[in-house]
């Protein structure tokens, strides 16, 4: 298989993923079903059951009104192996917001819970925080698949097939971390192979994107990388605000840092901007982090 051939296969699996089954079954919720993308962990990645959520409630919106925020818990770990059911309630809706609740179950049980706030496209005040300048473009850095030499082969394996290119303008934290700490940094990152024009599929995958390295902000503040033996990560809660239109098969800079940690806990927070500089989205992030006594 050729490079471009395994780059459109990964980009059809994330478009296959989004792709929901709904009910026909008379209940008060609407019913959504969807399928698991093989992890080497055998955990469900996070982002595929925030981008599956988000599609699932904009399925029973009015034409026209596309999400703006949503906030969700993750409440179990998921199973890679096996598909999940999504239920929406219809909480409200109102002359320009509709709001809807979704969980996202796996053998009855839920494994996160989302609510999201939708909106009529209006006009009003527009300002945004600059892109950072001094940025190096995603041209000039090699690709994070290319940086992976001496890693676990199940996590590299990972890399390559995962959909999208990423590359770190700081370098990757598979290995050493580096002996600068810091609170910050930056990545680039685009689907492989081009998207449809849907925009409804480019805010989801945007929002499977956005779980993407947020945790590593938090890493880095403590010289800490991936291959820290015993140390422990888990996402608790994950919120997006979608400011303004944007293509995830395009390079989107993804700028972001940690202001705190603290009690096993620690918050990352992003920001997403297009190639021109325009402000896509806005992320926050909080995980339980378990890091073994030296």
């Amino acid at each position: 298989m050729t490079h471009d051939e395994h780059a459109r296969r990964s980009v059809e699996m994330l478009r296959g993923i989004l792709d929901l089954d709904s009910s026909d079954a008379r209940t008060t919720e609407d019913i959504f079903t969807g399928v698991s993308h093989p992890m080497p962990t055998g955990r469900i990645y996070g982002g595929q059951v925030l981008g599956q959520s988000i599609i699932a409630a904009e399925r029973t919106m009015p034409d026209g009104r596309v999400p703006h925020s949503m906030h969700g818990y993750f409440l179990r770990a998921g199973d890679a192996s096996q598909g999940l059911t999504f239920a929406v309630d219809r909480i409200h809706d109102g002359r320009s917001f509709s709001t809807r609740r979704a969980q996202a179950y796996q053998n009855g049980v839920p494994i996160f819970s989302m609510i999201a706030s939708f909106q009529d496209e209006n006009p009003g005040i527009d300002h945004a925080e600059p892109m950072p300048e001094g940025i190096p473009s995603p041209e000039d850095l090699a690709p994070d698949e290319e940086l992976s030499d001496g890693i676990h082969p199940l996590s590299k394996r990972m890399l390559i097939d995962r959909p999208v290119d990423m590359r770190h303008v700081e370098g990757p934290l598979f290995g050493q971390a580096g002996a600068e700490k810091s609170a910050h940094q930056a990545v680039w990152m685009r689907l492989r192979a081009p998207f449809p024009d849907d925009p409804a599929l480019h805010r989801a995958a945007l929002a499977y994107l956005s779980d993407m390295s947020i945790q590593e902000s938090i890493l880095r503040a403590h010289g800490l990388s991936w291959n820290v033996p015993g140390l422990k990560v888990a996402s608790l809660d994950h919120a997006m605000w979608w400011h303004r239109p944007g293509r995830v098969d395009d390079w989107l800079l993804y700028v972001q840092e940690s202001p705190n940690a603290r009690g096993g806990r620690g918050l990352a927070t992003g920001r997403i901007y297009d190639r021109s500089g325009a402000l896509v989205a806005s992320v926050a992030q909080e995980i339980t982090i378990r890091v073994p006594e030296a």
